[in-house]
């Protein structure tokens, strides 16, 4: 099956974003947990190593999903293939 050149931008803009999340997803999850110790700041009264581990990558985590079901519903609506209202 032959993709239209229309598929194919469509694909090519979900695996961008998909790629741009996954570094960020790494970025919180590995390096700033790698690096966590030399991190030696206050961050709302508590070390910023500690904060990041408890609660900042949760919080990095939510955005992603956030951001990523926000611009596919987008991109789905601009390309016609978003599941349309159910409201």
């Amino acid at each position: 099956m032959q993709l239209t050149a229309r598929h194919q931008e469509y694909w090519k803009k979900t695996l961008n974003i998909t790629a741009i999340l996954m570094v960020v997803w790494f970025v919180a999850t590995f390096v700033l947990g790698y690096y966590a110790r030399d991190l030696n700041f206050d961050f709302f009264g508590w070390p910023f190593s500690f904060y990041m581990a408890a609660q900042g990558s949760l919080v990095i985590y939510v955005v992603i999903i956030w951001f990523y079901a926000r611009y596919m519903n987008n991109l789905d609506h601009e390309y016609g293939v978003d599941e349309g209202d159910d409201e």
